[in-house]
């Protein structure tokens, strides 16, 4: 085993990137910065089925986004490439061909179609060492026939050759000691007939030939276990098999059964990272990043899905997880995905973003509603007086559009101040238009002073006032502090807003 550190993310280009593998990619991430170590991520590739065009460029900016982005990787090289499995084809039938010769697999010559009939004629038929002499493989057919078969190029697989009747298992570093049966297991393929390795073979000669030493992994991984110990061993590489870690399953909301993107649909949030489009169908399924979520707490978010420091701490920062992250501290259950919580760690990482690190993010929210903020002084002072009410980036519209644009008569809400307007309100506003000229220091506090003053000397009551400033300069009862947002639009703004009103209650 490698003297460093070394981990790796090796997901499939098969379309978006599902947050239980985020989360995996982020655990290895942790685990390698904690130790200084060295973060890899390599494409499997080899079902070539199912290589979906643009895949992988999607799964590099996922990971970019995340801020969690790899030492090695298919763009960024290394020494220990190439870092897609289907360049590296030729290199794992050299380990398959040995495995023959060894006794440990075999050639299996066995048609699609007669692999199908077995399975009609054999009920709970399984390819291992209760049929394997029934089929069309090197451990049944004369030495001579399969030469021939292999010389005329006959389509064949490479299976392994499970032995009967032992107990193997392995000490995994979250779930401690965990044994199979090799009964329980079928004759699993290693190389198929296009000369393209299964994960099983791919994922064990990789791992070797990369000096992988830990391998963080979903635990549906875990029935193939039995095959990948048992290659570790017959290629002659036991000593340098890396520690396995399987981390528990996100589980629907309900924490019956495994999160998918399914779930997702029906329940109306996303699953994946960002925004995916099917290149083949067009269809676009929506990530996090696009419905207005922080990295910072998506990262968070997902780190907290199995496991805690053991305190109740549940804001961290990247650096923070790298710090504290300890894989005793994962869960062995499964953790289950409440998106209501999801949306609280976003607002809550908003509220604690300084302005200028939101500000490009609120720009291109905007800019998506036809509102240009580029250039606008009071952006960040904007920013920093709403931002505690935004759950999500795209709640910055909502929030703060009326800053940018003058709330139109048709969407005022007119009937909250109309019933109980009179002709003293109607002077009041007036007097405060004529009297904000003469504030020479347009602050919240100065304009608050100026308002309640007028309002003692004509002898109405603030509270019969305030809700229509309110109104009449945001379009609606909500919104921070009056005074503060009468401050960032400024008193030509603010000026322009009550004449327009006052027209309009006057008609």
């Amino acid at each position: 085993m490698s003297d460093q550190i070394r981990v790796r993310f090796a997901p499939s280009p098969t379309g978006g990137l599902h947050l239980g593998g985020v989360r995996t990619a982020l655990f290895n991430y942790f685990f390698a910065r904690q130790n200084n170590g060295k973060f890899i991520l390599r494409v499997e590739d080899t079902d070539q089925t199912r290589f979906v065009e643009g895949a992988e460029q999607y799964i590099m900016d996922c990971l970019d986004w995340c801020g969690i982005s790899p030492d090695e990787s298919p763009q960024t090289g290394g020494k220990f490439g190439p870092y897609r499995q289907s360049e590296r084809k030729d290199l794992y039938r050299q380990y398959a061909e040995q495995l023959v010769e060894q006794g440990h697999a075999y050639y299996a010559f066995d048609t699609p179609e007669e692999l199908e009939q077995k399975r009609e004629e054999t009920p709970n038929f399984q390819y291992g060492h209760t049929h394997r002499n029934e089929l069309r493989n090197s451990i049944f057919l004369p030495v001579n026939e399969v030469q021939a078969l292999l010389d005329a190029g006959t389509p064949h697989v490479i299976r392994i050759k499970m032995p009967p009747d032992e107990t193997i298992g392995f000490t995994d570093l979250i779930r401690g000691r965990v044994n199979f049966e090799t009964n329980q297991v079928d004759d699993k393929v290693l190389l198929k007939a296009d000369g393209m390795p299964t994960y099983h073979l791919a994922v064990v000669v990789d791992d070797y030939l990369m000096k992988i030493t830990h391998a963080f992994r979903g635990e549906e991984w875990l029935p193939s276990a039995p095959v990948h110990l048992l290659l570790w061993e017959y290629l002659g590489w036991k000593e340098a098999m890396p520690q396995w870690a399987h981390l528990p399953l996100i589980l629907k909301p309900d924490g019956h059964g495994k999160l998918s993107k399914r779930d997702a649909d029906q329940l109306g949030f996303p699953v994946y990272a960002m925004n995916w489009t099917d290149p083949k169908s067009g269809d676009l399924t929506k990530g996090f990043r696009e419905l207005g979520f922080l990295p910072e707490a998506f990262v968070n978010l997902l780190a907290m899905l199995g496991w805690n420091n053991g305190t109740d701490q549940e804001l961290f920062s990247l650096e923070e997880l790298v710090r504290e992250f300890s894989l005793d501290r994962i869960s062995k259950a499964g953790a289950q995905f409440d998106f209501e919580k999801a949306k609280w760690f976003n607002h809550e990482w908003i509220k604690q973003t300084p302005a200028k690190d939101l500000e490009p993010l609120v720009i291109h929210t905007l800019r998506s509603h036809q509102i240009s903020a580029e250039n606008n002084p009071q952006l960040k002072k904007i920013i920093d007086l709403v931002k505690d009410r935004c759950t999500l980036v795209s709640d910055f519209y909502e929030h703060s559009a009326y800053f940018f644009q003058k709330p139109t008569a048709e969407t005022t809400d007119w009937p909250s101040i109309q019933p109980k307007w009179n002709a003293a309100k109607t002077d009041f506003f007036q007097s405060f238009v004529q009297k904000s000229a003469a504030i020479n220091n347009w602050t919240a506090a100065e304009i608050e002073i100026n308002f309640k003053n007028l309002a003692a000397e004509k002898g109405i009551k603030i509270g019969e006032v305030m809700l229509p400033f309110r109104v009449i300069l945001v379009g609606g009862k909500f919104g921070p502090a009056v005074f503060e947002i009468a401050e960032l639009l400024g008193i030509k703004e603010v000026s322009e807003r009550i004449g327009a009103a006052l027209l309009f209650l006057g008609r």
